[in-house]
């Protein structure tokens, strides 16, 4: 990189102090007039540091109060510091991305404001790169972003796609801001691979499926949901009898918000702020931070770019940053909320040390109570400097090193490890006493609950205890002898679901045994808590089913037939989303009969041409009907094949097939059965052979290997496509922004449904493990109510996230009907005062905390280092995920008579 000297004399001949006052002018008129569309630059923390240092000098050495001297001291005594040297943005710089992909100048995928770089408006950069030169330049654009799109955020990591063009297969990556339109993509990707805008059209390609056709030119590419690194499928296609793909589709103009936010009340952010593959990063406000003063000594900053931003540097408590150690926010916003839990922050602040229990075999030997309260402590002394919280994470990663390395992870599953280790550090009881529970057995539920309550504080006993614990009702009943169960189990935490819906849709393959059809995909919708019998019926009327036909329903995987679901009352929240599942129409026939089985074959590929491969399953299997009553040849079995596969010949063998011309004998097909032993049986030859049947298998298993001379007579491609159950496409604006009642989320929690077979339970009068029924019913509820929205759902194969909007009340959130205790007098109000927050895709999305401080009564945004005020009406948001409520201590507050 070379430095560009720009250093004039008028310049050189400023003072320190006159850099300092024309940067803070300058900033400040900047920020009063900042709007979409601007550019702001990257510079970096090292460099800025320096300059601030440099600029400040002169009243750090004639004016600071007594707290800055001892802080500053060093700085004072030192000699004149030296007037920085030119720009050096190199250390952001990824130089082997920047040489590999060609986009231009890549920045490290992980970097972090505050921490790496600076954001400077343009006309800040302007002036400093008029004085010191050097570089390299970085400019960003500024967005909206938000529901609304009235939030104004800094895009520091634009989209980064890989253009993959078929039928040539290159691949190209780009960079591209989120907000251009589908039809500026559509236009770069004409321009880079050298095509008419009629002969292209592009699909939303992410995991390498084609998940939506890129048509509505207007769509920018944030409302279309693309996400970082994922692949955009430019496709070739026949313009002969094609229309212009851009005259094709007719898009409704969108809706453009002129009016900005005053100013006063916007706040800068950076979109992605925290990593490449981040989606925004709501409340990276643009205030210079403790590091980064401009008009006075570095100990009492002033926010040049406005009030909207907080400095890590003041006189309240409470305010102080934790550091990111490399994708850290999931603990750092736990933590904070913790933290400012006001019976912790007490607690924790006294002299807990008597109450650690240091042999508790399930605890952490009080190191992790010690760990905790030590950053409680500095969290809420005096002075704003962003604490790095290295000994706590390594006390953390020491006793679960689930939490090690630098990878994400999931925030609640951390809460959930702190609140059980602090308890088990703190827990009062020493000796933990045995106690086995008794059954309700007809006793009053209150009595029950009373004795259930009582035999847990006799073995825990802590703060946690104290401010986070309540009581469930849990009711179980047999489905077999209808035995009632009844107990009262603590809970630490809410779990609560965000899909209440009752129905769910399901996709099945349907495939007709007996030559009628080809296979084709019949989505329905069932009962979420329904059974197979619902789902074969939904399919009966899908697909027309005749009377005298009935489905045989299984799952594939790897080309094979995994399981039959012969039980009518299987549940379906066995069958996963991404399960794939087939149906085959069979006939309804009172004779004996076996499946007949057939998997397709084919040789696999192999990357030396000379190197014959073995013969591997693929696409899916067919199943029909054979009778056993009768005897079976292996010309028999053929006649059944060719008529599986009849819909699958291409035309031309059609056409000879159909023609009044001598019937053509049905092709002998390369089939395999498979013996009991194991062995493989040629029914190629000696169709006459009487094929022996096993007595003990209810399926019969036949291969068959479609060789590259078999392929030109069928086209198997029918059979190579099979859907998952559900497939989770782009999340549609629409679903982001409907909003769902956090009463609603409770209710469905609380609703009574069927365990799920692994969790079933063993009936006392039974005798046996049973798929109970299970009704949870609220009893006791704790001082502090901690809610988990499950926005995280996991199978075999993939992550989702649901990025469901759930409308929380901030005020007022009344339980009181919830509550199964009858002898419950008191109203049960809870308010709003932490939660955190996830933004982005699971693995690579970025945690920030919204907290409320309740000696202020105002509400701050803590992001790793950075703090913000934010508004009420900032508080709820679709990322919100875990939620921390206080109950309301008034003494009206009394249930009346009539409620």
């Amino acid at each position: 990189m070379t430095e560009v000297p720009m250093c004039i004399a008028s310049v050189c001949e400023l003072s320190p102090d006159e850099e300092r006052i024309l940067i803070r002018d300058i900033a400040l008129t900047a920020q009063a007039n900042s709007k979409e569309g601007d550019t702001f630059f990257l510079i970096t923390q090292r460099w800025w540091q320096h300059w601030i240092e440099y600029v400040n000098q002169e009243q750090t050495n004639t004016s600071y109060d007594a707290s800055s001297l001892s802080e500053h001291c060093d700085l004072a005594n030192s000699s004149v510091l030296k007037r920085p040297a030119g720009i050096d943005n190199s250390d952001l710089i990824d130089d082997a991305v920047s040489e590999d992909t060609g986009m231009g100048i890549e920045i490290h995928d992980t970097l972090l404001e505050g921490r790496d770089y600076v954001l400077l408006p343009q006309e800040v950069w302007n002036q400093l790169f008029r004085w010191y030169g050097g570089g390299p330049t970085l400019a960003r654009k500024v967005i909206s972003s938000g529901l609304s799109q009235t939030e104004l955020a800094v895009e520091v990591y634009p989209l980064r796609l890989q253009l993959l063009m078929l039928p040539k297969n290159d691949r190209f990556p780009i960079r591209i801001s989120k907000k251009e339109t589908i039809g500026q993509l559509h236009r770069k990707a004409c321009e880079i691979f050298d095509l008419q805008p009629d002969q292209v059209c592009i699909w939303d390609y992410y995991a390498r499926r084609k998940h939506a056709l890129m048509n509505d030119m207007d769509k920018t590419l944030d409302d279309a949901n693309l996400q970082m690194d994922q692949d955009i499928l430019v496709e070739v296609i026949n313009n002969t009898n094609n229309t212009s793909f851009a005259q094709e589709n007719g898009s409704a103009q969108r809706e453009m918000n002129s009016a900005l936010v005053e100013p006063s009340k916007s706040s800068l952010s950076i979109a992605g702020g925290l990593s490449a593959s981040r989606g925004a990063s709501r409340g990276h406000n643009m205030d210079l931070s403790s590091s980064q003063n401009l008009n006075s000594p570095v100990r009492d900053v002033e926010n040049p770019y406005g009030t909207s931003g907080v400095t890590t540097r003041g006189s309240f408590g409470g305010l102080t940053g934790l550091l990111n150690l490399g994708n850290t926010c999931y603990m750092n916003s736990a933590i904070q909320c913790l933290v400012h839990t006001p019976e912790f922050a007490r607690y924790f602040r006294e002299d807990y040390h008597r109450e650690i229990n240091w042999q508790n075999p399930l605890g952490m030997v009080g190191e992790l109570a010690l760990a905790f309260g030590e950053l409680l402590r500095k969290l809420w002394a005096p002075g704003r400097t962003p604490i790095a919280p290295r000994p706590f994470k390594a006390k953390l990663v020491r006793f679960a090193p689930q939490f090690s390395g630098h990878n994400q992870h999931d925030s609640q599953e951390l809460l959930a490890f702190l609140l059980d280790g602090l308890h088990e550090d703190l827990n009062r009881v020493k000796h933990k006493p045995y106690i086995k529970s008794r059954d309700a057995d007809g006793r009053p539920d209150e009595e029950v609950a009373d004795e259930y309550w009582a035999n847990h504080i006799a073995r825990n006993d802590s703060i946690i205890v104290d401010v986070c614990q309540g009581q469930y009702k849990s009711t179980l009943v047999c489905p077999v002898c209808n035995k009632v169960s009844v107990t009262f189990d603590p809970f630490m935490y809410l779990s609560l679901p965000l899909q209440p819906t009752t129905n769910r849709t399901m996709t099945v393959t349907v495939f007709a045994c007996d030559g009628a059809a080809l296979p084709s995909a019949c989505t329905v919708t069932v009962p979420k808590q329904g059974r197979c019998r619902d789902l074969i019926q939904a399919l009966s009327n899908a697909c027309s089913l005749k009377h005298n036909e009935r489905l045989v329903l299984v799952e594939i995987r790897n080309h094979l037939i995994h399981r039959y679901f012969e039980d009518p009352l299987q549940l379906l929240s066995n069958i996963k989303d991404d399960d794939r599942l087939s149906a085959y129409k069979v006939p309804k026939i009172d004779k004996n009969t076996k499946y007949l089985q057939l998997i397709h074959r084919r040789r696999e590929q192999s990357s030396d041409s000379h190197i014959i491969s073995g013969w591997k399953p693929y696409g899916t299997p067919i199943v029909s009907l054979i009778s056993c009553d009768d005897t079976v040849t292996r010309g028999d079995i053929q006649v059944i094949v060719n008529r599986m596969l009849s819909p699958l010949l291409r035309k031309v063998n059609k056409d000879t097939t159909n023609s009044k011309a001598p019937p053509v004998p049905l092709p002998t097909l390369p089939l395999l059965l498979v013996d009991d032993n194991n062995a493989c049986i040629d029914l190629s030859m000696g169709e006459e052979k009487v094929v022996k049947l096993s007595p003990l298998s209810p399926k019969i298993l036949v291969y068959i290997d479609w060789s590259q001379k078999l392929l030109e007579k069928y086209d198997t491609h029918p059979l190579e496509t099979l859907p998952e159950v559900l497939k989770y496409g782009p999340v549609t604006k629409k679903a982001r922004t409907e909003p769902l009642s956090l009463y609603t989320c409770l209710e469905a929690f609380l609703r009574e449904e069927p365990l799920v077979p692994e969790d079933m339970w063993y009936c006392p009068k039974c005798k046996e493990r049973r798929q109970a029924s299970k009704k949870l019913d609220l009893w006791r509820l704790p001082e502090v109510l901690v809610i988990h929205l499950k926005r995280f759902s996991y199978s075999r194969s993939m992550k989702h996230k649901l990025e469901t909007f759930v409308n929380f009340p901030i005020h007022d959130f009344d339980l009181t009907n919830y509550i199964a205790n009858k002898n419950n007098t008191r109203r049960q109000l809870y308010e709003l005062y932490a939660l955190t927050n996830h933004y982005g895709s699971m693995g690579s999305g970025h945690y920030t905390a919204h907290i409320k401080l309740l000696d202020e009564n105002r509400w701050y945004n803590f992001d790793d280092s950075h703090i913000s005020l934010i508004s009420e009406d900032e508080v709820n948001t679709a990322a919100a995920y875990v939620l921390f409520y206080r109950r309301v201590k008034n003494d009206d507050a009394a249930v009346s008579n009539g409620a």
